[in-house]
């Protein structure tokens, strides 16, 4: 077993046991889309009906994540929705290139649960300027 990685010191030392949330449900995994043993993805699956809102920034350089979210809020909420979530790469300043990781990403999800890809919402965070390698996050 191979050590663990380092963590942050604003990590909390443990979370309380949370409520089961009806109508939601998450996943993680350790997709290496830039560190190795971690966990850097994110899926919350959400039941029909759910209504999904947003808050955006006014930048003119927003990420394709964040043109793709603002393209999609609004959508029927009769199929439910799903967010994935990504770190260690923003998937930002990565033009048409980053565009398309965002569809890849948000197609994979819609095909897995079974939803339009009109209702799967993505976001990233980490290094600027990079292209995403959305295969990893897919696999």
């Amino acid at each position: 077993m191979g050590a663990k990685p380092p963590l942050s010191p604003l990590a909390p030392a443990g979370f309380p046991k949370l409520p089961v949330i009806g109508g939601v449900s998450f996943a993680t995994t350790e997709a290496g889309v830039r560190y190795k043993n971690r966990t850097d993805v994110l899926l919350v699956s959400l039941a029909p009906g759910t209504a999904i809102a947003g808050a955006f920034t006014r930048s003119a350089t927003r990420s394709a994540a964040v043109l793709d979210c603002q393209d999609k809020i609004g959508g029927d909420p009769a199929h439910g929705a799903a967010i994935v979530v990504n770190s260690g790469n923003a998937n930002a300043f990565t033009g048409r290139r980053g565009a398309d990781s965002v569809q890849a990403v948000t197609e994979a999800a819609a095909k897995t649960l079974d939803i339009p890809a009109s209702r799967v919402f993505s976001s990233s965070t980490g290094v600027i300027g990079e292209p995403l390698p959305h295969e990893r996050i897919i696999d």
